[in-house]
């Protein structure tokens, strides 16, 4: 099957139903999106399917279609991206395991929400753990990467 995967075409030889998290770290060696729980509840695996954030451990290969899927990988090769920028500069995670996820969720909210309220961003990061609690930094790191897609700098 063919899949549109960080705006370049690839091609994955895997059976239709296994989860899009397993296409992408053990067939396409992207290891940037995690294994959190398996069921779709931690939002470690999230990625972009069209643009929406989805957890990949609960899309099946077959329902990737001719769709366009965006890893954290294929976010931005240089780190530019607003929100990775706001990730560093306030130095966000702990020990990192969800960030990939938090990052893609972020990315997603920020896309359809340039300007996310608390509440914005609580509802839109509800689906995402962080066993370590850096919450507020995460949310701190969302209204600066909104300002940065704002020329903020």
């Amino acid at each position: 099957m063919r899949i549109r995967l960080n705006d370049r075409m690839v091609e994955v030889d895997a059976a239709p139903d296994t989860p899009l998290l397993w296409v992408l770290r053990d067939h396409l060696n992207l290891r940037g999106t995690k294994f959190g729980c398996g069921r779709a509840l931690c939002g470690a695996c999230t990625v972009h399917l069209d643009g929406a954030a989805v957890r990949s451990c609960s899309v099946p290969l077959a329902a990737v279609g001719g769709r366009a899927v965006t890893t954290v990988e294929g976010l931005s090769a240089n780190r530019r991206h607003a929100v990775q920028r706001a990730w560093i500069e306030l130095d966000v995670p702990q020990c990192g395991y969800c960030q990939s996820g938090q990052i893609m969720s972020a990315a997603a909210l920020l896309a359809a929400n340039p300007a996310p309220s608390d509440a914005d961003i609580d509802a839109a990061m509800a689906g995402n753990i962080c066993r370590c609690g850096t919450y507020v930094r995460i949310r701190r790191a969302i209204h600066r990467a909104a300002e940065l897609l704002r020329g903020g700098e």
